[in-house]
């Protein structure tokens, strides 16, 4: 009586330990979900969007536990220009010169550590692949029901894309283009 009794307490000790460590794996809607990405120049600035191929955040009952994202870098699209500007830099951010899609069709991100700050906002450290070259960045992702929301702040020099940048060329002038650029996240799930 006393082995099953203690059988019985050690299977519900297990089944707690593990319902409190289950993680659930939430995909994100792709349809629902959005990038708006807004690049930088000394005359201006271009803004456009760039579409989610598939992505997931993982969660540890309602706290945020990690992510992984692919962006589908051939759909690098320019909103603020119509006609024939907008194909040529269409076509040019997806040529070698910034994205070189042809050969690095996907970009990726995966989360590494997560650090809760509270009212479902994350600050979230992640390594970011470009162009086959990875890097970590950090951002904070607010989680609101079936919704996250970030900004992201992105160096390209990182990631071998130099064109028109002030830091490895000189006399540039007004044909300066700044190496940050922003990525404003909407994902569904």
């Amino acid at each position: 009586m006393k082995n099953t009794i203690k059988s019985i307490f050690l299977a519900a000790v297990t089944l707690i330990t593990f319902s409190a460590n289950a993680q659930t794996s939430k995909k994100v809607d792709v349809s629902k979900s959005n990038i708006h990405w807004v690049g930088k120049k000394v005359t201006g600035q271009h803004e456009g969007t760039i579409s989610l191929q598939d992505g997931e955040l993982i969660f540890k009952g309602k706290k945020l536990a990690g992510g992984n994202f692919t962006v589908d870098m051939t759909s690098i699209n320019t909103t603020d220009l119509d006609g024939e500007w907008k194909g040529k830099l269409d076509g040019h951010l997806k040529s070698d010169d910034f994205f070189g899609v042809e050969k690095f069709k996907t970009a990726t991100l995966k989360f590494k550590k997560i650090a809760a700050k509270g009212n479902g906002v994350y600050t979230v450290f992640a390594d970011l692949t470009i162009k086959g070259k990875t890097n970590p960045v950090n951002f904070d992702l607010t989680v609101n029901e079936n919704t996250a929301t970030t900004k992201l702040v992105i160096d390209r020099t990182k990631y071998d894309i130099k064109y028109g940048s002030g830091s490895f060329f000189e006399n540039l002038g007004d044909k300066t283009i700044y190496d940050d650029f922003e990525l404003n996240v909407t994902l569904s799930f």
